[in-house]
């Protein structure tokens, strides 16, 4: 007979220790991630879904930060499983990067014009639109929904029931707050689309015992300015922003025509003007003419010289990371130089700008600025100009813009760095 020869106690004691070796050296060489780097130069691919998956990271009680000028200002969070998920899904590039890589990204910070910026919280977003569907689509509205952001939608009832107060960041939709349905009288006055405008807004003013729609726009103006002076972030562009600056100064003055409101204009109106109620323009003219596609002298449209967008560009400026760091989170983006877009309000002339507001992004060679930015009381407004930054010269009733096929645009981050601003520490911004 032959016995069954036993292993060696010695021997598979020594095999346990060489397999715990193999497991530690494995974990000790398997790098270890710490945080999620979202890229926003040109690697990225999609620029704009990257801020909803900041905002997603924040509404998951994630605190972030904005790591301005670095890489296009990208963002940072703690690995999480659930973002690293989300990022694959919208097809947003991320980096997981391990504690050193992480110290010696912040050490280039250090050294350079460039800044790391605390995200703590998820803002409240608002857009004041009307209820109605309009035959033209609002920027705005588009990018939050393409990045999927969540926001609530306000009107003239809920801004003069002061709920505001229950947001940290509001966005004005195209709106003529000078009562005057968009200056569209002159092309537009026998369109369905046009006349039911005027129902809407007539019933509205009446709902609020108001007598014109001037009347009731000059009541929302306020209240929004309230709003700001009280600390919140605006942010507007096309006609909402010169006309809510004409509204301002020209709060409880008649300068609508006849043929809009069925009496004539305050004949005193221009001396009336008080442009200390303002935001951002002062010293401009008005012109009341229902036949004039414009507001005011404020806007430098040139509807004459359409040489495309390539030719219009715009310039965003330069500005210091450490020092100014809201123009600077307010201007991040992968390249400085911007295809312009027209709109009814398509950029600034520069002399009509006060003194106090800071300057974004201007036309170079000419008297125009685009972008512009402020701080009113507690609060800040941003006024950027024209209608769509991926659609040159959009007309009523064109198609809406699909932002599927502008995933990169530099136009529209600039819209989403005003959304996402409110979200920084609110030590850090400071101008």
């Amino acid at each position: 007979m032959f016995s069954t020869a036993r292993e060696c106690p010695l021997n598979r004691g020594f095999a346990r220790i060489i397999i715990l070796l193999a497991v530690l050296l494995c974990i000790a060489f398997s790098p270890i991630y710490a945080e999620i780097l979202i890229p926003m130069d040109i690697s990225q691919t999609n620029h704009l879904k990257a801020y909803g998956i900041a905002f997603y990271g924040l509404k998951e009680q994630l605190v972030g930060k904005w790591l301005l000028n670095y890489r296009g200002g990208s963002f940072l969070f703690p690995d999480s499983d659930a973002m690293a998920a989300l990022c694959n899904i919208r097809g947003v590039r991320f980096e997981r990067v391990s504690s050193a890589q992480v110290g010696a990204i912040l050490s280039e910070i250090q050294e350079a014009n460039m800044e790391s910026v605390t995200l703590e919280k998820e803002p409240k977003i608002a857009v004041y639109i009307p209820p109605s569907t309009l035959p033209w689509d609002d920027a705005v509205t588009l990018a939050l929904e393409y990045a999927e952001i969540d926001y609530d939608r306000l009107w003239d009832d809920e801004v003069l029931e002061g709920k505001l107060n229950d947001y940290d960041w509001l966005h004005l939709h195209h709106e003529d707050f000078t009562g005057q349905f968009g200056k569209f009288y002159g092309s537009y006055r026998n369109t369905s689309w046009y006349q039911n405008d005027v129902r809407v807004n007539e019933a509205m003013a009446a709902k609020h015992g108001y007598a014109k729609v001037w009347q009731l726009k000059h009541a929302v103006a306020d209240k929004i300015r309230d709003f700001v002076l009280s600390g919140g972030f605006m942010f507007a562009m096309c006609a909402a922003t010169d006309t809510f600056d004409i509204a301002l100064a020209a709060k409880g003055i008649d300068i609508v025509d006849s043929a809009i409101d069925g009496d004539g204009i305050d004949p005193q109106y221009k001396k009336k003007l008080d442009f200390s109620r303002t935001f951002a323009f002062e010293n401009f003219s008005v012109r009341p003419n229902p036949f004039e596609y414009e507001f005011s002298d404020i806007d430098a449209s040139d509807y004459s010289r359409l040489r495309g967008a390539e030719a219009d560009y715009f310039q965003l400026f330069d500005f210091s990371a450490k020092y100014d760091p809201v123009p600077t989170m307010l201007t991040q983006c992968h390249t400085n130089v911007i295809d312009g877009f027209l709109g009814q309000t398509t950029s600034f002339f520069k002399d009509k700008v006060k003194k106090s507001v800071i300057i974004l992004a201007e036309v170079p060679g000419q008297n125009e600025v685009k972008y512009i930015h402020g701080n009113i009381g507690k609060g800040t407004f941003t006024f950027y100009g024209g209608h769509d930054p991926e659609d040159y010269q959009q007309k009523v009733g064109d198609p809406e813009t699909i932002l599927e096929l502008y995933k990169t645009s530099p136009g529209y981050r600039l819209i989403l760095n005003n959304v996402l601003f409110p979200a920084a520490e609110k030590k850090q911004l400071k101008t």
